[in-house]
């Protein structure tokens, strides 16, 4: 189940943000027992460099990577760590 959410995510980001380096890793395994893995929602790690994150702060970032999961983050994410660049910071 968590692969298919993870090519939902894969997609909403592609298609909100273009980035140019998309990683999601599955971290729930890690979690299991946990109350917010209970109900089926997962935990994730998101790497993500898209240069609509230029001028932003990383609130901002993180707001723009919430807004492109949209309903993804009250029904299939529990926990979602994220880490947004440019890719001028990703070096």
């Amino acid at each position: 189940m968590n692969a298919e959410r993870i090519v939902r995510m894969r997609d909403a980001l592609q298609q909100a943000l273009a980035p140019s380096v998309l990683e999601i890793e599955d971290d729930s395994h890690r979690h299991a027992g946990h109350a917010g893995a209970r109900d089926g929602r997962g935990h994730f790690n998101v790497h993500v460099v898209s240069e609509r994150f230029a001028g932003l702060g990383p609130l901002a970032r993180h707001r723009a990577v919430y807004a492109a999961l949209g309903a993804m983050m009250d029904t299939d994410i529990h926990a979602l760590s994220i880490r947004a660049l440019t890719p001028s910071e990703q070096g």
